[in-house]
């Protein structure tokens, strides 16, 4: 969703230079304002991925809690209802022994499901670190490329407006606001050749 979201506006960021006002070939001015305030959005949708991977490593802590939980429960229900068995028999000699074999084999079969619990448990941990760190690295890189492409770009419109400065300053030291002769012309287009590359 969130690369959706920057694809989305790095769209609009191309629509604004489409819509920029293009004074020589390659060279186009647009509102400092509507970029900045578009880079700002893009920099806000940014971290979606990392706040999802924030949240794999909370959701592996709850279920390791819930694992233990119902661990803990399952126990104290054994225990419960051996305790149970034991005060409402009639045969009291003989429903001990029975409890006890009964007690012990609860016992063993809570602690078994007890150790299965607890390793399912490290290995949803394991799995949730491991995608957690997937996804985190994953967000980190594809903000980074984000942020390398964009920082380009910005620098690539800062030399455009640059040389678009320097150029209407030449044309004002020249005095004469466009190229009256052949000879001018040429000279014009030898320094914006220099002084501008396409």
């Amino acid at each position: 969703m969130t690369q959706l979201r920057i694809k989305e506006l790095l769209g609009r960021a191309n629509l604004i230079l489409d819509k920029g006002f293009h004074f020589l070939p390659g060279f186009v001015m647009v509102k400092s304002s509507e970029m900045e305030a578009l880079l700002d959005r893009i920099d806000a949708s940014i971290p979606e991925d990392i706040k999802e991977a924030e949240s794999i490593l909370r959701r592996r802590e709850e279920i390791q809690i819930e694992a233990q939980q119902r661990a803990e429960r399952i126990i104290m229900d054994a225990r419960n209802e051996a305790e149970k068995i034991l005060s409402e028999s009639e045969l009291l000699n003989q429903v001990q022994r029975e409890a006890e074999k009964i007690k012990e084999q609860v016992l063993s079969e809570c602690q078994e499901l007890r150790d299965r619990t607890i390793e399912e448990a490290k290995q949803i941990k394991i799995q949730a670190e491991d995608e957690a760190h997937r996804t985190k690295e994953g967000a980190q890189n594809y903000a980074e490329q984000i942020l390398n492409n964009i920082e380009s770009d910005l620098s690539q419109l800062h030399t455009i407006v640059k040389n678009g400065q320097l150029y209407l300053e030449k044309l004002k030291t020249s005095g004469n606001e466009y190229p009256q002769t052949q000879d001018q012309y040429q000279e014009q287009e030898d320094y914006t050749s220099a002084n501008y590359p396409m």
